[in-house]
């Protein structure tokens, strides 16, 4: 069972996969968004120009209709005249042609951005395997595109019934109506209702649009397996990450249990806590902690500094503040430097001792350790 829940695809793509399927053209597509959009910018020229348009229409109708008489006796002149009436519908219907393809470039662009990829234009002879498209044919993706093209089919046919039933009095009206007034009055006509039927495709695109990022997302997913291997090739084994790291643990405590040595004195807890600090006049302005630990590391730090005749002085509150509010290498707190301070002015009497003799100095008691910084204190 848990090997058949590895294989079901349960998480939800990563961006490495996203990116990865980007790159090979693989990205959300609608086309009735880009349908919608083509359409709509041919059909907003229409209604703003259709006036304009039938006009232009008209006027090369009149233009193509005249004959010159050198043109009836010299056939060679038609070829010029017909390339001037072929100049000017083209450039009667520039602005629909840009508007067209200015949206059938960008309407893309709207649910994806740019994109280019070499890997979509290369031929994949896998799709001309027949199995395989007749899957492509009964697939639900399949289905669902039949289910759109009906609705679609059946939504546009009730708007345009509807549009023409609406506007039958003024279709009627045309035949009334000079051929001057009744071409742009048409022109109007079908601009109009191409719009509204252009409109009713709207419901069909934010159907569609969430849907086809739905479906993209729901094939990228992927299985717990596919996370895991993924996760290796990115971030490496954990099994190797761990050992790494572990190397990397041992490799710091072996240098901070050298330095031990070289320590002026461990304050211990004394059974829970070990902090070795060092001071030098000519490095940092405040002592340093040059080793710290719990519990078995803190007896063995106990042991190095014993075996090194390091002093060893036990502080339990200074020791739990020092251990919880320093790392290895930082200065200790301005809120302890009195309390460090008594206690290494009582490291230099017992070396003054150990090297002249005279009254042995006593282990400083009570040192002045702020409540907030003992763990043991805020906790009670």
């Amino acid at each position: 069972m848990a090997e058949d829940s590895d294989l079901e695809k349960t998480e939800q793509p990563s961006q490495r996969r996203i990116d990865q399927a980007r790159e090979q053209g693989q990205v959300a597509r609608s086309r009735e968004l880009s349908t919608f959009a083509v359409l709509l910018a041919g059909g907003g020229v229409l209604w703003f120009m259709g006036a304009s348009l039938t006009q232009s229409m008209v006027q090369m109708l009149r233009d193509g209709l005249v004959l010159d008489r050198e043109m009836v006796f010299d056939s060679a002149l038609m070829i010029p005249r017909l390339y001037e009436l072929a100049m000017d519908a083209l450039i009667a219907f520039l602005p629909f042609l840009l508007a067209v393809l200015i949206a059938a470039a960008f309407s893309p662009l709207l649910l994806n951005g740019w994109l280019f990829s070499v890997e979509a234009l290369q031929p994949k002879f896998s799709k001309l395997n027949p199995i395989a498209g007749l899957g492509r044919m009964f697939s639900r993706t399949a289905l669902v595109e039949l289910v759109k093209a009906l609705t679609k089919a059946a939504l546009v046919g009730g708007v345009a019934a509807w549009v023409i039933w609406s506007n039958r009095d003024a279709v009627m009206a045309l035949g009334l109506q000079s051929a001057a007034a009744a071409i742009p009055a048409t022109g109007h006509l079908i601009g109009s209702g191409f719009m509204i039927i252009v409109g009713a495709m709207l419901l069909i695109v934010l159907i569609d649009v969430p849907f086809q990022l739905w479906d993209h997302n729901k094939k990228l997913m992927m299985t717990k397996e596919e996370v895991r291997q993924e996760a290796k090739e990115t971030e490496g084994d954990p099994m190797v990450k761990g050992r790494i790291r572990q190397l990397q643990r041992e490799a710091a405590r072996r240098r901070m249990m050298s330095a031990i040595p070289t320590a002026d004195v461990v304050v211990t807890n004394p059974t829970h806590y070990s902090v070795a600090l060092k001071y030098s006049e000519e490095g940092a302005r405040a002592p340093v902690v040059v080793a710290k630990g719990s519990h078995l590391v803190a007896l063995r730090i106990r042991e190095i500094a014993a075996e090194h005749h390091v002093p060893i002085l036990e502080a339990p509150p200074l020791a739990r503040a020092l251990h919880k509010h320093t790392d290895l290498g930082d200065t200790i707190p301005e809120a302890l430097y009195s309390a460090v301070a008594e206690v290494l002015a009582y490291v230099y009497q017992l070396r003054r001792y150990e090297t002249i003799g005279g009254a042995r100095p006593a282990e400083p008691a009570e040192l002045p350790v702020p409540l907030e910084l003992d763990p043991a204190a805020a906790g009670a």
